[in-house]
């Protein structure tokens, strides 16, 4: 077994335990592999232990990837930046962006989309921690911006994506993505029909699955680096640091 499909491998088991002590129904979290920096035969590697959700984001670095790519059957999530320049390309050749937060990109990204007949699944990123060394939208703003996209026809939102300060404790980590889940719940009380939280990376992933989350985003925990085999087991397989239930 390749050292990918090994790794893929341990992860699903430490993620069906993640599902089971939150008692969440099997399959009801997507893993996205970060391919960011990594080369076309890793993602062929990833895509044969069966993973089709990548995530990148850098859009020059993706579409060489993208255009190599494009017989199989990946989903593409740009989960980077946006920027103004960038929109055209990226609606052209992603399937989802993660990273939606001002309505004037929104607006925008739905004018490159109307002139290709084309609709594009959306999440608004939400800075929950209200960190001036993230992107995305406080979160007081996200109802009004949510209100916004349902106004553009070519915007298929879908749900809400965060990427939380580093935190030294379980409780930091849970209450992040628990005040996420509120507002994801607290739009849905009011019709907007989402069904994706986009919470959790390599080194908290358990925190976000046991507070609701529907994808996480994963790239060192399948791609390394790691010395050998035996180490990425033990860094897998290891129970976390805390109790996450």
């Amino acid at each position: 077994m390749n050292s990918i499909a090994f790794r893929i491998n341990l992860l699903n088991k430490r993620l069906n335990r993640a599902l089971t002590l939150a008692e969440r129904s099997p399959n009801s979290v997507s893993v996205m592999a970060v391919s960011k920096t990594r080369s076309v035969e890793e993602i062929k590697l990833a895509y044969a232990s069966g993973l089709r959700c990548f995530g990148e984001n850098q859009v020059q670095e993706a579409l060489p990837k993208l255009t190599a790519l494009n017989n199989y059957d990946i989903t593409w999530h740009f989960i980077g930046r946006l920027q103004s320049n960038k929109l055209k390309k990226i609606s052209q050749h992603f399937d989802w962006v993660e990273t939606l937060s001002s309505l004037p990109l929104a607006e925008k990204l739905n004018k490159h989309l109307a002139s290709q007949d084309k609709t594009l699944n959306v999440c608004i990123q939400v800075n929950i921690d209200n960190d001036p060394n993230k992107a995305g939208v406080m979160p007081g703003e996200v109802t009004t911006l949510a209100n916004d996209i349902q106004n553009l026809p070519y915007l298929n939102l879908r749900g809400l994506m965060t990427v939380p300060e580093q935190h030294h404790s379980l409780a930091e980590d849970r209450n992040s993505y628990h005040r996420l889940k509120t507002i994801f719940d607290q739009l849905n009380q009011q019709g907007f029909g989402l069904d994706t939280l986009s919470m959790g990376m390599s080194a908290d992933f358990e925190a976000a699955v046991a507070e609701g989350s529907t994808i996480v985003r994963l790239g060192k925990n399948l791609f390394g680096p790691f010395a050998d085999q035996e180490t990425v087991e033990n860094y897998i397989t290891d129970e976390p640091q805390h109790v996450y239930y």
